[in-house]
């Protein structure tokens, strides 16, 4: 029987997530509501603005029961604004800003620029044996990491040409027991691998 994999679905770029857990064989829906959590084996954060959805998650009263889950043990995998989701520790985030945490990192909100700093390129990822292709957009990086982090990626010198001052070396994946999180969207060009990744942590 294959995982049943929620994709938080109040903000942010929800279908292109939904279509790659699919395309792997995963039962994959929209998660708005404390029962569609509640069905799901792990759940995905994708990217969107992390402000917005924390509130949203908080409206919807997602944000304990999602905290909760995170405690016991589901599987969750966060991109862009949901790395920020399930980081412990916030830089540059505003004054009430909630996380769910999990995740013993430290992330940097918007720290490779805005919109129009967007940049892509090839990063090697940790049990992947080529590169996957990066696509950072308003994305944080993390400024450190506990020792139970696993970093599965930092921007790689022949990536950082096209990207802001600063960003070479900077650890842009992580993983920590059953969490993982990425400050890129490996959702958005079809390369499943590291959804793959992540539904190996839910089988």
């Amino acid at each position: 029987m294959s995982a049943h994999v929620g994709v938080f679905a109040l903000q942010g770029d929800v279908r292109e997530h939904l279509r790659v857990l699919e395309s792997l064989g995963a039962s994959a829906t929209g998660v708005r509501r404390v029962a569609e959590l509640d069905a799901c084996d792990g759940l995905v954060i994708p990217g969107g603005e992390s402000t917005t959805m924390f509130k949203l998650a908080r409206t919807f009263d997602l944000f304990e029961p999602i905290r909760q889950r995170i405690k016991e043990g589901m599987p969750v995998f966060g991109t862009c604004a949901g790395m920020i989701m399930l980081a412990d520790r916030i830089e540059d985030g505003t004054a009430d800003q909630e996380t769910l945490g999990g995740l013993d990192i430290t992330v940097r909100r918007n720290a490779f620029g805005r919109q129009v700093d967007s940049f892509e390129g090839e990063v090697s990822f940790a049990g992947l044996d080529d590169p996957v292709h990066a696509v950072f957009i308003r994305a944080p990086w993390v400024e450190d990491t506990g020792p139970e982090v696993e970093v599965l990626a930092r921007v790689d010198d022949s990536v950082a040409g096209g990207a802001p001052d600063g960003a070479a070396g900077r650890i842009v994946a992580v993983r920590q027991g059953s969490l993982m999180a990425t400050s890129f969207h490996p959702e958005v060009d079809g390369d499943g691998r590291i959804h793959r990744l992540f539904l190996d942590l839910i089988d």
